[in-house]
């Protein structure tokens, strides 16, 4: 099967897999700079687990929404998925500039750019929109954590949070203390904890149409 993913290879950031919606694989026409400003696309960034790791970009597509984006060709939004390097975690350094070049070169609408993660990814989620909330319209921390004393810079970034009650590798209470540092905040807080699931909690979170739609109606504040 021909992969509907683009390897791109970043000097200085992540090499990450790209995905482009059907009307863009079709219509190369975007690169021109007058029809990039007529048809701008959500985006997604997706940040993957410590199991993915690595300099092979097919890795990064075993879970989440790469996964997701390799399945169904239909899928209606721009999908940035970076590669960590082995043994490091994520970077808001190197993934500040890599959304940066993604912006200039393909047409992504600025206002509904989405950040998601798992495991791993989503504390690399917490962590990078905490450290620059004005960049996204909306997150999707999955199974992941942070520092509560930063919930506030996310206090008016819509957070919709996911994590499995039996999850063994990364606690609940992970999620727990970050949902309830932003409700103190005042934070738009959605959370979701499946009762019977462990450490997999993102499987059923991006095979659900509810997550894109929700992403959907928030724009950048």
């Amino acid at each position: 099967m021909h992969s509907t993913q683009e390897k791109v290879t970043s000097t200085g950031t992540y090499n990450y897999l790209l995905f482009l919606p059907k009307v863009l694989r079709q219509d190369t026409s975007y690169q021109h700079i007058e029809a990039k400003q007529q048809l701008l696309l959500p985006a997604i960034v997706f940040l993957h687990g410590a199991g993915e790791r690595g300099s092979n970009l097919e890795d990064v597509k075993r879970q989440g929404l790469a996964k997701i984006a390799e399945e169904q060709p239909n899928f209606p939004f721009i999908v940035i998925s970076p590669q960590c390097p082995p043994s490091q975690s994520w970077s808001v350094e190197r993934l500040s500039p890599l959304l940066d070049e993604a912006i200039a070169s393909y047409p992504i609408d600025r206002d509904r750019i989405y950040l998601t993660g798992l495991s791993m990814g989503g504390y690399g989620t917490w962590r990078w929109a905490a450290a620059e909330p004005e960049r996204f319209a909306a997150i999707a921390p999955i199974c992941g954590g942070d520092n509560p004393m930063k919930a506030r810079n996310l206090q008016n970034l819509p957070v919709w949070a996911f994590h499995g009650a039996q999850d063994r590798v990364v606690p609940l209470r992970e999620s727990e203390i970050m949902v309830s540092a932003l409700k103190d905040c005042g934070g738009n807080v959605k959370f979701t904890v499946y009762p019977e699931a462990g450490h997999d909690s993102w499987t059923q979170t991006y095979n659900n149409p509810e997550l894109y739609e929700w992403f959907l109606q928030h724009r950048r504040q």
